[in-house]
């Protein structure tokens, strides 16, 4: 099992000059965003009992990329974005019924 992403890493796929640039609380809160996303996208996510793959590890990187640089439309991009799909897939507990 993996651990969720932490804010050094965002930081580095933002490119984000860490010497000179403080952008820790909102990058937290950023990745904070994006990890409940992807729990929610899980479903029935239990804090005390389930962990991260590397697959949701990676969602959630790439979901707080994307709020990080287009915040108006990461929510629209986030459901249909190629990339989240892909590591999402398969690990869906909890589905909608139509």
């Amino acid at each position: 099992m993996a651990d969720w992403p932490g804010t050094e890493e965002l930081k580095r796929v933002l490119n984000v000059d860490i010497e000179t640039d403080n952008w820790t609380d909102t990058l937290d809160r950023v990745l904070a965003s994006a990890i409940a996303w992807v729990k929610q996208k899980v479903g029935a996510w239990d804090d005390s009992i389930d962990e991260p793959d590397e697959s949701l590890a990676q969602a959630a990187l790439r979901m707080a990329e994307l709020i990080a640089l287009r915040p108006e439309t990461a929510a629209a991009i986030g459901e249909n974005d190629p990339t989240l799909k892909r590591l999402l897939f398969g690990h869906r507990r909890r589905f909608g019924i139509s």
